[in-house]
């Protein structure tokens, strides 16, 4: 099944969403030379696109809305320091001590860092506490669970946190809660339910804090964390979480004061080319709504987002070439690229939209390469691992032959950061497509003495 939210609805009473246009006939070309340039397969960020999506989001959720990418989406460092950029007004949300490092090589300070997930080790804790303690702490750390508070308390009174003339070394934190919701996305995106493994329930995440505080080992509790999951189709479950996380942050800020911040953080919806989903401003008409049911004195000071496939998915392309065109009650098309690069068609049903760049072997217009060509016909568009389950859906493409080129779209998030060298396949090159016009490597294609 395909990663397309579960339901999708218009906004009552408001406009439809309104889709950015298809960058595909201004790049086409672009597409192309990279292949020739750089070989294939090769990912390709245009930069025009990232731009736009910081953009949306800077409209809909503007200062002083802390606004992070989430570096799971694409730790490309080139990729995170376009996002992460000055102009764009976005730091970085990582969830390990690698993306921590990717984000710094990427230039981003590290009070404009903050740190999730679910899979904090010891030493990810440690690092933390480092920062803080050498009076550089990042933006704040997102706390799972009481296991993972305990760890981080004892570290924290070993470094000295909080005492002596370095009171300002403290480390803030958040608390993840579970928001126990049913979000309308496929299953395996829905880290909100309430069964997953992410976060605490309510009761869970008051008795944390309330240990934290009685800690008093400079670990500062500043709010909640929510995240609902990605690829949301409607509002309704991120508007449920959202005010769970509003009531149980102003209950909590009754006591302490310092309790300001609520991350809401990502999971907008980048639908394949042509369909419509809620954009990021019908979220965030929600808010004001919201806190109107909660006091005064007991509302957040601090909001903060953390998207990441809404800033980079629509703005990747990986580009392949055609290995075999076969005969097999309809047509199949094998491609250089596949379950190695782009792991989601295999790992959960996700579909990305495939166009032609060539036809026998010559340069194809964007309409012969969509599904309006005369000539366009289904295929059943594969990838060239020793797996059955690689892939890539059925499309309609023009008549393709080996060495034809072909662009997969939408492939700029889970796409590199998932990828992997099975089979003894170097991963591919990263290339930037600058608002310029210009073609920039960003990372060389791996070697075969890189491997194993």
């Amino acid at each position: 099944m395909a990663d397309r939210p579960a339901r999708r609805r218009r906004p009552r009473g408001g406009a439809p969403p309104v889709e950015p246009p298809d960058r595909l006939p201004a790049i086409a070309a672009s597409l192309r030379a990279a292949a020739n340039r750089f070989g294939t397969p090769v990912y390709l960020t245009d930069e025009a696109a990232v731009t736009a999506a910081a953009e949306e989001l800077r409209a809909a959720f503007p200062d002083p809305w802390i606004r992070q990418y989430s570096l799971k989406a694409n730790d490309v460092a080139a990729v995170v320091a376009l996002a992460t950029g000055p102009a764009h007004g976005l730091g970085a949300n990582v969830v390990s001590r690698g993306e921590w490092a990717i984000a710094r090589r990427a230039g981003v300070a590290n009070p404009r860092i903050t740190f999730e997930g679910v899979g904090k080790t010891d030493a990810d804790l440690a690092a933390a506490v480092r920062s803080a303690g050498g009076g550089d702490p990042i933006g704040w750390l997102a706390i799972e669970s009481s296991d993972e508070a305990a760890v981080l308390v004892a570290r924290a009174r070993r470094a000295g946190l909080g005492r002596g003339p370095g009171r300002r070394r403290t480390l803030d934190v958040l608390f993840r809660l579970n928001p126990d919701v049913a979000p309308e996305t496929h299953a395996g995106l829905a880290v909100g339910r309430g069964g997953a493994k992410f976060g605490m329930t309510e009761t869970e995440l008051s008795a944390t804090v309330e240990m934290v505080v009685a800690a008093s080992a400079g670990l500062r509790p500043r709010g909640v964390q929510v995240h609902v999951g990605s690829q949301l189709g409607a509002v309704d479950a991120w508007r449920d979480a959202i005010r769970r996380g509003l009531a149980v942050l102003g209950l909590i800020r009754g006591g302490v004061p310092a309790f300001d911040t609520l991350d809401v953080g990502g999971g907008f919806a980048v639908p394949p080319i042509g369909e419509t989903g809620p954009r990021p401003a019908r979220f965030a008409r929600e808010i004001p709504k919201l806190l109107e049911a909660i006091p005064v004195d007991r509302r957040p000071q601090r909001f903060a987002i953390e998207p990441g496939r809404f800033v980079v998915a629509r703005a990747g392309w990986l580009v392949g070439r055609v290995l075999h065109v076969r005969d097999r009650g309809g047509r199949q098309v094998v491609l250089d690229t596949g379950m190695t690069e782009l792991i989601r068609p295999a790992l959960y049903g996700g579909r990305h939209p495939i166009v032609a760049l060539t036809s026998l072997g010559r340069p194809v217009g964007v309409e012969a390469s969509e599904a309006s060509s005369q000539e366009a016909d289904i295929s059943a568009v594969h990838g060239p691992i020793c797996e059955s389950t690689d892939e890539l859906d059925e499309h309609r493409l023009p008549p393709l032959r080996r060495g034809d080129l072909v662009a997969i779209r939408d492939a700029g998030a889970y796409a590199a950061s998932l990828s992997s060298t099975y089979n003894g396949r170097p991963r591919p090159p990263q290339v930037i497509l600058m608002s310029s016009g210009e073609l920039v490597l960003a990372r060389r294609r791996g070697t075969t003495a890189g491997l194993g």
